[in-house]
């Protein structure tokens, strides 16, 4: 079967990686163990092999939505983060305002709660908290993709195979495999510069050895800098009781600058040629200086100070790691596949926030310090003093799965699993300091201000199954059903002489979630086919922390909400598979039992808000009108909006826009690949991708009522490059014309109903925005035998 066209997948032709001789050949040969490594040239775009439904699979046969991104489209493009993926997968959106702390949504899934609506997986490894007790709707795997193999993206639930908080879709990490009796070698370096802001500089190297005939290893490393452009000007007095000089706010420049570095190293043993088993680590440090965020005119969205200001009293940096460990085995056992996935993961996040903007709780502070109050210090402090919030959220995650799956056949095709999490997450500690003013130095003769720990567990045993029956030679329908059970358990405590305390112990909830998926398909040809889909997925519910004091009626869990996904697509190309490629998707979602973060008593919980409903369409396609021409597109139409009113005090009403989704998103991208004679190749490309017009958090209301609406905008890139033998230079231009695309905004004061969020000097709200523009040159070197 032929599958859709490279420039379909990948948005940018795929380029040669261990190309089979066929897409039989590259089916039987991409096993889990090595999942898809192969990928062909663009001259033949049957080759196109996925591991969606969890078995090889040329693209045009899966009858879902799936966009592939290949790891030479993700350097072209200097694709390095969740931002840089919005032009390239249809349907995409984030929010977010520091670097690894972001929301990602598929398909129009986002209320703003606190537990992911999308799956993030490396390789077979779910990553992240399952809960909504960790931040994980937020705290998404962003790993830095040099040296992947692709990005897989599966949009609209996929609960029967990757199992909770995939009801959004998934994103699938694919690492490239260590290559057997093959030495490889790879370097890369290049520097940057960001308006407004300076100098960055990257670099990575990636060594793939053979280690006699049955095994091999693969290490990679890489670091990159990205340089800072907010500012903290000091000319914004703090509204405490000290005032004056000693209230005003730090002066530096850049303070958001960023640090990422880290590694993988693999190891794959091949003792037979039934049997394969890889072991992978991978570490990976994200550190930032401070948010993107700049204080902004509430009305308008306009910066308050003309350029990327802050008002910054203490510093504010932000560290993650992330740790994964994997070990899998392929046997082929004949008449099936067995494959074992064993994994652990973590990650953490250390942040400090600057509370000092809180103000009336750090004029209340430095108001007691200053007359000696017992409940904050013993003798009176008549220096100035900044107010700090430590905090660190970390989930640690073992997970286990077996699977065993028939031989890709003609007539039926069947998987059968078993899934098994452990999860600990803690956000402990989550601390408030007096600090000496201007820095994070923790005040030794003022006493802690408030000491708070949420610890939780999660453990979740799943069998799933999938089957494809090839009715005709032209028709097959796919079903699949999971079946999980999950128990959680919380414990709080709240320990404060100043705001109160509080305890919870042994919280818990337990339930059992069944999600499904049918899909036919029909082809219309051996280069077009029409499919149809119903799926299911879920995001699972928990225990809630209850404040002390609450009111009645204060539910002690909360439930899982279910999405249901109606979706009718097609795919194709032209019958030789190359001048041109499409694919559209019509989808209808309804989402039940919505999850919603509240607050009661200026304590946050998970609670349950009705309904809502998704309406779309998404689209991409390819067109190869010359020789080395390649032009592509894609877009999406998302509707989303609530169908009831959500519980009081959280501010959703029906009718109201689901936040942070564009209703229409978009992009087109042109490359052309030419020859410079004497073996040199040269290329030159452009992208323009565009979001459309979105609302913020449902709490976030004016007072006449209506939601914050966030404005439209489209990004320009620029590329070129030349390949001389081993090296290639390539130059590149993000945001050519420097908009200001707003990606996150919150803390708007004086909004009804009251959202809780600390509110900066002269009442401004914080907005954040895609990177300004960045000029940046890379080199390339190959080394292999």
């Amino acid at each position: 079967m032929a599958s859709a066209a490279a420039g379909l997948a990948v948005c940018t032709p795929a380029y040669a990686q261990d190309a089979p001789s066929s897409p039989a050949t590259a089916v039987s040969e991409a096993t889990n163990a090595t999942p898809a490594n192969q990928r062909v040239t663009d001259d033949n775009s049957q080759g196109i092999i996925v591991t969606a439904q969890k078995r090889a699979q040329v693209l045009l046969e899966v009858p879902s939505s799936v966009t592939v991104i290949g790891g030479d489209t993700l350097e072209r493009h200097q694709a390095t983060n969740f931002q840089d993926y919005l032009s390239l997968v249809p349907g995409f959106s984030i929010n977010g305002s520091t670097a690894g702390v972001t929301r990602i949504t598929l398909r129009g899934a986002n209320t703003g709660g606190v537990a992911s609506t999308v799956a993030i997986f490396m390789d077979d490894v779910p990553f992240g908290s399952s809960t909504g007790l960790a931040n994980g709707a937020i705290l998404s795997g962003d790993f830095d993709p040099f040296d992947l193999n692709r990005i897989e993206v599966l949009r609209g639930p996929q609960g029967t195979l990757y199992g909770a908080s995939s009801f959004g879709g998934v994103l699938r990490y694919i690492t490239t495999a260590p290559k057997l009796g093959r030495f490889e070698a790879r370097a890369q370096t290049g520097i940057e510069t960001t308006a407004h802001g300076g100098m960055g500089y990257n670099g990575a190297a990636v060594v793939n050895a053979p280690l006699g005939d049955k095994a091999a290893i693969r290490i990679n490393g890489f670091y990159r800098k990205d340089h800072g452009y907010i500012d903290s000007i000091g000319n914004n007095p703090i509204a405490n009781f000290l005032g004056g000089e000693l209230g005003r706010t730090l002066v530096k420049d850049d303070i958001n600058d960023k640090k990422s570095f880290g590694g993988r190293a693999s190891l794959l043993l091949s003792p037979t040629e039934a049997v394969s088993v890889r072991l992978t680590a991978f570490a990976q440090n994200l550190n930032s200086g401070a948010s993107d965020a700049f204080e902004a005119d509430p009305d308008t969205l306009k910066p308050l100070y003309g350029d990327y200001v802050q008002s910054r009293y203490q510093p504010e940096p932000t560290r993650i790691k992330y740790r994964v460990y994997n070990g899998t085995l392929d046997w082929d056992l004949g008449f099936a596949n067995l494959f074992s996935s064993t994994a652990y993961s973590t990650f953490s996040e250390k942040l400090e926030t600057d509370a000092s903007f809180i103000q009336d709780l750090a004029a209340t502070i430095s108001f007691l310090a200053a007359i000696g109050n017992p409940l904050v210090v013993d003798a009176p402090v008549t220096r100035p003093l900044g107010l700090e919030l430590f905090q660190q959220t970390a989930t640690d995650k073992f997970t286990q799965e077996f699977r065993l799956s028939s031989p890709n056949n003609e007539h039926f095709e069947w998987l059968i699993g078993a899934f098994y999490t452990h999860e600990k997450s803690a956000i402990d500690p989550q601390n408030y300091f007096a600090t000496e003013f201007g820095t994070d130095i923790i005040a030794p003769d003022v006493k802690q201000i408030a000491n708070i720990f949420l610890h939780s567990k999660y453990t979740e045993t799943a069998g799933f199954a999938n089957a494809t029956w090839h009715a005709t030679p032209r028709f097959d329908v796919t079903v699949g059903g999971r079946l999980a059970h999950n128990k959680q358990r919380a414990d709080l405590l709240i320990d404060s002489d100043l705001l109160g305390n509080a305890e919870g112990n042994d919280l818990h909830s337990s339930e059992t979630v069944f999600t499904y998926s049918v899909a036919p398909r029909y082809e219309l040809s051996d280069h077009a086919s029409v499919y149809a889909r119903v799926a299911s997925g879920y995001r699972p519910g928990g225990p809630n922390v209850i404040p002390v004091g609450s009111p009645p009626g204060v539910p002690a869990t909360y439930d899982a909400d279910r999405l249901t996904n109606w979706e009718a697509g097609i795919k194709a190309e032209a019958p030789d598979g190359r001048l041109w490629s499409a694919e559209l998707a019509l989808y209808h979602i309804d989402w039940r039992n919505i999850q919603i973060f509240a607050r009661v008593n200026d304590t946050g919980i998970n609670g349950n808000g009705g309904k809502a409903r998704v309406n779309g369409l998404e689209f991409s396609g390819a067109l190869r009108p010359a020789p080395g021409l390649t032009l592509t597109t894609n877009g999406a139409y998302t509707n989303g909006k609530l169908k009831e009113d959500t519980p009081e005090d959280t501010g959703g009403l029906r009718g109201d826009p689901l936040p942070w989704v564009p209703k229409w998103s978009g992009a087109l991208h042109a490359d052309y690949e030419f020859s410079l004679g004497g073996g040199t190749e040269g290329f030159v490309g452009a992208s323009a991708n565009y979001v459309g017009k979105r609302t913020t958090e449902f709490g976030e209301r004016r007072e006449d009522g209506s939601l914050v609406k966030i404005p439209s905008y489209t990004e320009v890139d620029l590329r070129a490059g030349v390949t001389i033998d081993r090296f290639r230079i390539e130059a590149f231009a993000h945001n050519l014309f420097d908009k200001r695309g707003i990606t996150d905004a919150f803390a708007f004061p004086d909004f009804i109903p009251p959202i809780n969020s600390p509110s900066f000097p002269n009442n401004a709200a914080a907005v954040s925005v895609i990177r300004p523009r960045t000029i940046g040159l890379t080199l390339t070197a190959n080394f292999d035998r």
